[in-house]
């Protein structure tokens, strides 16, 4: 492997994005505490809150209603996630004309490389960016940026000094710069992780950077053990692309959809979103899952198989009433909290094999289905809406069912339709 002796990435990680972007676009919420709900439903928690509510303790997750406990007039807005998705465009736009982004990691992530001289002015690269942005996109939309010698440390020194900070970890400072951060400040260690170097008696940075790669691939139980291992002691690593396993959306029902129509007709709409996001990256399904929560934590889940692999609306649908058909008689008595739907098993269209026991009648009518889906797909983008679909297609309360943001996932303008 090899050990580069300067910086050669930079990473950007936006500062509380979805409320700086609401900060931006709204004067009224300039340098207050403020956060973002996914409903307009007071027990809804935060997705995101401002930089000052964060100073005053209110952290992601915390319910608006208790937060109004102690400040009741404490301001929160719906997430507008078409909004977002083009702010993040804008940005990518905005810095192209000072440096190529090399990677997008999610909606407020970015990874540059480093070329040339741009690796010793790394402090006047930060400024040009930082200027291109309050001038095209706003100042209140911040930056935090980091350099260093790989993805892996370049993104603990964009964390290290938020928000609106900037932070050089570079090699002949190395491993001294960070021994002091929190473990739970390393990518990639998350809850469950940490309680497991903490079994293993791992309980700060030296002890973890005394570790072997075998013996980090040993607790991760993966490569990716190893990996990490590689990028925190400076080794120019490559974090390897995921591949494409499932589609799926979920979402938590406004109350008013906590009944026997409100999930059908949720679960309906998510199993469409889903599906034209199956075609357009041309994709069958094998696998259709259905999993609905319920307020006592309990929870139903069936699976559909497919054969052979679907992507038309009409067989996804059908299938989806098939599961249904047993929920009511299954499901627990309490009320319904949220639906989730998920296509897997997939395979690319030019894959597909045909089931030889199918019937040419059947056979005959899944390709019509088919088009009509493709035609339905071409006339929606078309007129930039839901023009016409099958069967009933009511958006819930708050909408952007299907086109909500989530980590390493933006929505493409189709997914608004």
């Amino acid at each position: 492997m090899y050990k580069p002796g300067t910086i050669q990435t930079l990473y950007i990680d936006f500062d509380s994005f979805f409320a700086s972007v609401e900060q931006q676009m709204c004067p009224h919420l300039r340098n207050k505490p403020m956060g973002v709900l996914p409903l307009d439903n007071k027990y809804s928690g935060f997705i995101a809150v401002s930089r000052e509510a964060k100073l005053l303790g209110i952290k992601r997750g915390t319910r608006l209603v208790d937060v109004q406990k102690k400040w009741p007039k404490f301001p929160s807005v719906v997430a507008r996630h078409d909004v977002y998705m083009h702010v993040h465009q804008d940005i990518l736009a905005a810095m192209d004309t000072v440096i190529p982004v090399h990677k997008v990691w999610s909606v407020d992530e970015v990874e540059c490389r480093l070329m040339g001289q741009e690796r010793d002015n790394w402090q006047h690269l930060a400024a040009k960016i930082r200027d291109v942005l309050a001038r095209e996109i706003g100042p209140y939309i911040t930056p935090s940026i980091g350099f260093a010698a790989n993805q892996v440390l370049a993104k603990i020194a964009a964390e290290m000094d938020k928000p609106n900070g900037l932070v050089c970890l570079h090699p002949k400072n190395m491993p001294d710069a960070i021994l002091n951060i929190k473990l739970s400040d390393i990518p990639g260690i998350g809850n469950r992780m940490h309680q497991r170097l903490e079994n293993a008696r791992i309980i700060n940075i030296p002890q973890l950077l005394g570790l072997s790669g075998k013996q980090m691939r040993g607790l991760w139980g993966s490569v990716e053990g190893e990996r990490l291992w590689a990028g925190l002691h400076g080794y120019a690593v490559e974090q390897a692309d995921t591949k494409r396993r499932m589609f799926g959306h979920g979402r938590i029902l406004s109350p008013a959809w906590r009944n026997r129509s409100g999930v059908r007709n949720c679960a309906r709409l998510l199993l469409v979103k889903a599906a034209r996001r199956l075609r357009r990256q041309n994709y069958a399904t094998g696998r259709l899952s259905v999993s609905i929560g319920f307020k006592d934590r309990a929870r139903w889940k069936r699976k559909y198989i497919l054969s052979p692999p679907a992507f038309d609306d009409q067989t996804l649908l059908l299938a989806l009433e098939r599961m249904f058909s047993s929920l009511w008689q299954t499901a627990p008595p309490t009320q319904p909290f949220k639906v989730s739907i998920c296509l897997s098993a997939i395979v690319p269209l030019h894959a597909r094999t045909e089931d030889l026991f199918e019937l040419e009648t059947d056979r005959t009518r899944r390709l019509q289905w088919e088009h009509l889906s493709s035609i339905l797909d071409q006339l929606n983008r078309r007129y930039e809406n839901t023009v016409i679909s099958q069967g009933t297609h009511i958006e819930p309360p708050g909408g952007y069912t299907g086109a909500k943001i989530a980590f390493g996932r933006i929505p493409d303008k189709e997914d608004f339709i």
